[in-house]
């Protein structure tokens, strides 16, 4: 993989952005909420959202399939269809992103904000070799890049990323690629305007053990060389124990915890956070044959209707009368420690009990 800093890549985009003033979050999402009408009813995908993401800061959003984790990063890209009904507010760099026409948008996606898709054999064009997509990223940003600078600065891009022997690889088709191969040209792709704000929505999904750590290994190089934001979309908060500074847990669309990645990690506030901890394998414990993996009960509610009060109450081993009949709210536990959770210290105190 190669160690070429970003600066000494070949220029494509001139690097027109000030610094933010100190403090000063690079996203702010404010209670955003996103719903779709169906024909069995209305589905109530994201509710009521808020969290910041500073510069070169990693924010893992972690839940189960169905929790709003991509519907959340699609509104901030508005990909979202126009059926979809969204309220709340999404700040790039102090600008409304929903205030802009799509015009306007088109200049922030994919060059500002970047997107690498959790599947790339289709997000990859199949008829179209992977060094022109590479350029085709850049060439929609800045037209006047000729076709020998596009080549040059895929090849760099695909070095960048650990792709052997780029400039071979770099007419080569997707289908020619394996499975990490592909995912790393995703990557490269999503890097070649230097983006401000990457989101990786479940970048390792489909890919081996080995695989998803080389891969994480290549967004935090590059995080390291672009000083970028990431937001990593995950249902495996593994995932984002070594990568992330901050985790948001989602359940159900809601935000159902908020922390440090030691405070989700070692002190968490909320059954549910609790529960995908416990469902890790633990390295710290004797083997043991007839010990299993905890296992949450039950399924995630319908997004159509959820239960009354707590939406994981119908889960929760924590659970009593008030979680069947009152919404907690995302209050706070601790030093910039959010949690949703009518009994956080009970959960707390289980949790070093363990």
């Amino acid at each position: 993989m190669s160690d070429t800093p970003l600066a000494d890549l070949t220029p494509i985009t001139a690097p027109d952005v000030a610094p933010l003033p100190a403090g000063e979050p690079l996203l702010s999402v404010r209670d955003l909420s996103v719903s779709f009408q169906t024909d069995d009813g209305l589905v109530k995908a994201v509710d009521s959202a808020t969290f910041d993401i500073m510069p070169n800061q990693t924010m893992g959003i972690v839940g189960e399939s169905g929790s709003g984790k991509t519907v959340t990063s699609m509104a901030i890209l508005g990909l979202l269809p126009k059926s979809a009904r969204i309220t709340g507010d999404i700040v790039f760099r102090g600008q409304s992103l929903r205030d802009l026409s799509e015009k306007e948008l088109e200049t922030v996606r994919g060059k500002r904000i970047a997107m690498i898709f959790q599947d790339a054999l289709a997000a990859l064009n199949p008829v179209h070799r992977i060094g022109r997509q590479i350029g085709e990223a850049i060439k929609v940003h800045d037209d006047s890049a000729s076709k020998d600078e596009l080549r040059r600065r895929a090849i760099e891009l695909l070095d960048i990323v650990g792709i052997p022997n780029p400039t071979d690889r770099v007419d080569q088709y997707p289908h020619e690629y394996s499975g990490g191969m592909r995912q790393r040209a995703m990557i490269a792709m999503s890097i070649a305007n230097d983006p401000e704000l990457l989101i990786a929505d479940e970048p390792t999904t489909a890919l081996d053990v080995t695989i998803q750590a080389q891969v994480l290994e290549v967004i935090e190089r590059i995080q390291d060389r672009t000083r970028s934001a990431i937001m990593l979309i995950t249902h495996d908060l593994g995932v984002v124990a070594g990568v992330a500074d901050r985790v948001t847990v989602m359940y159900a669309g809601r935000q159902v915890e908020v922390g440090d990645v030691d405070q989700i990690f070692y002190e968490p506030r909320h059954a549910y956070t609790a529960g995908l901890l416990a469902s890790l394998p633990r390295l710290d414990r004797r083997a043991d044959k007839h010990e299993r993996l905890h296992r949450i009960s039950g399924q995630p509610p319908s997004l159509i209707k959820l239960p009354p009060g707590c939406a994981f109450g119908p889960r929760c081993p924590f659970a009593d009368g008030v979680c069947h009949t009152e919404r907690p709210e995302l209050v706070v536990v601790g030093p910039d420690h959010r949690s949703a959770c009518f009994h956080a210290d009970r959960v707390a105190d289980g949790w070093r009990d363990q």
